[in-house]
């Protein structure tokens, strides 16, 4: 827990709390469902909380905001973005149930008013939204496929409405094959830990087409 207030260090009280709670409910979840590798979960706010927060790094969501989080897993960087924003709307989706079990049982825990989770594919939403956030789901050629058209074209934040992608490695090969505009932002610009070194949030503008 200190990590994530070394960084961010002017949470409310509540906002203490609640990412308090996350490494009991994530233990305890992670016993029935294992959403987080067993070698990981020790790591659980420098590897999982701290990394998802590398998008608020980037860009400090409006109120309001519509956030789809694709791939959520066991909830990230959804359930640690929804307690940092909690005046902007989270949509949480993985395509395996029990991840999604895992997802609606931890935000009830911590007291997430914001937050809706669902097993969905990405691809048959109905609605759209201000910013499309995952973590290293897929290659970005197929992720863009599936999300390109779920971004509203009308936007309020200094950055276009797109794709706020966390990866690792050399992106380079991978980002070109997918033909789109980005632009790429080290994690180690923010955070001074090793397992950041190669850590990226991967900004892709969208329009609606």
């Amino acid at each position: 827990m200190d990590i994530i207030l070394k960084y961010f260090p002017h949470l409310t009280e509540k906002q203490k709390e609640q990412f308090a709670l996350l490494e009991t409910l994530y233990k305890e979840w992670n016993e029935k469902i294992n959403v987080i590798s067993r070698k990981d979960i020790d790591a659980l706010y420098e590897k999982h909380i701290l990394h998802s927060l590398g998008i608020a790094k980037v860009i400090t969501f409006k109120s309001g905001t519509d956030i789809l989080d694709v791939g959520t897993g066991g909830g990230f960087p959804g359930i640690p973005l929804a307690i940092l924003f909690p005046e902007c709307n989270f949509h949480l989706v993985d395509s395996i149930g029990k991840k999604i079990k895992v997802v609606q049982e931890v935000a009830i825990g911590v007291g997430l008013t914001n937050v809706k989770a669902d097993q969905a594919r990405a691809e048959q939403l109905p609605l759209t939204y201000d910013f499309v956030v995952s973590r290293a789901v897929t290659q970005m050629k197929e992720f863009y496929g599936w999300v390109k058209h779920k971004i509203n074209k009308q936007y309020q934040h200094d950055l276009r409405n797109g794709i706020l992608y966390l990866k690792g490695g050399d992106l380079t090969e991978e980002l070109d094959a997918a033909r789109v505009k980005y632009k790429l932002y080290p994690l180690t610009e923010y955070f001074e830990e090793e397992f950041f070194e190669t850590k990226y949030v991967v900004y892709i503008p969208v329009d609606k087409k």
